[in-house]
């Protein structure tokens, strides 16, 4: 095991810049992936989308990131590693000046991918860790944008992806961290309005299962789960536990008087927004319950470097 290749996944995420380092390893009788070692950086690009353009701030927080994860990949051929940049990047119109820079300092190429490719990544991840043959919806809110998959198995059926996002909507409801609930009720009508224009399709193929798949979802299961919020101690996320907590939010009025066990300081910004899209998530589908998955996007860009070798 010792001696099996590294291969590395880089996520230019819209909240936080991750990679990840992993070997492919045998398990009874498969080849799994083995997470080696995982960075993260918050670099909150969303926040920096000033008038369409990243600001000057967001992107030296993106060079300075991809340079220290540079530092980590001295010694990597190309063809093991992989950088992808999602919805900040990808709506940014100085994006190619953000890139020439990045490459630099990372050492290595970042391709801009598209919201399909994000979700086929996302639920290559989730397939290869969680195999089962049954229904799934997956979501996958992220920093810019949301991703909505139904798979079987392997096999990815249908996918959108919304240009809504814990940080931007952070960032435009929640300006400073300060919750209202006029704001708070507004925001949550507004990602109503994008679910409901792609929920008959969704609701019409149906799932047996719900599993959330980015950092959100994770940070709120892990909330839910330490403050006693869901429904009859449940694990991952429910929709009682998600009403719950945004009781909380409108209680103190403000994210930096939060006092939640679970929740960690570089995590607050993106917590209201994340919080809204969840809930209207989990209402537009008619989601009473999800688990919250690890693998995601960038065990997705793993298994197909690993695939290709």
């Amino acid at each position: 095991m010792k001696d099996a290749p590294l291969f590395a996944a880089i996520d230019l995420g819209s909240n936080a810049f991750r990679m990840m380092i992993g070997q492919s390893v045998r398990r009874n009788q498969q080849m799994v992936i083995q997470e080696v070692k995982t960075l993260r950086e918050p670099v909150r690009l969303a926040e920096g989308l000033q008038g369409g353009a990243l600001d000057e701030l967001a992107l030296d927080r993106g060079w300075q990131a991809l340079a220290r994860f540079g530092k980590k990949l001295r010694g990597f051929e190309a063809g093991r590693v992989r950088a992808v940049a999602t919805s900040a990047v990808r709506e940014a119109d100085n994006a190619p000046l953000f890139l020439a820079s990045a490459e630099r300092h990372l050492g290595f190429r970042i391709d801009v991918i598209s919201g399909h490719e994000e979700a086929q990544l996302v639920y290559a991840g989730v397939a290869h860790t969680l195999p089962a043959q049954n229904m799934r919806l997956v979501v996958d809110i992220g920093g810019g944008s949301t991703e909505m998959i139904i798979g079987r198995g392997d096999r990815l059926l249908v996918t959108e992806s919304i240009a809504i996002g814990s940080g931007t909507f952070g960032a435009h409801y929640f300006h400073g961290g300060r919750i209202i609930a006029e704001a708070l009720l507004e925001a949550e009508r507004a990602a109503t309005v994008q679910f409901e224009r792609i929920a008959r399709r969704y609701r019409a193929m149906g799932w047996q299962q719900a599993i959330g798949s980015s950092g959100t979802a994770r940070m709120l299961a892990k909330v839910l789960k330490a403050n006693g919020l869901n429904d009859d101690g449940q694990s991952g996320i429910t929709y009682g536990g998600l009403l719950r907590l945004s009781l909380r939010l409108l209680e103190v009025k403000h994210v930096k008087h939060l006092k939640l066990a679970g929740l960690p300081t570089h995590r607050l910004s993106i917590l209201p927004g994340g919080l809204v899209v969840m809930l209207a998530a989990f209402k537009v589908f008619g989601i009473t319950h999800m688990i919250a998955s690890e693998p995601g996007l960038r065990f997705g860009v793993l298994h197909g470097l690993m695939s290709k070798h």
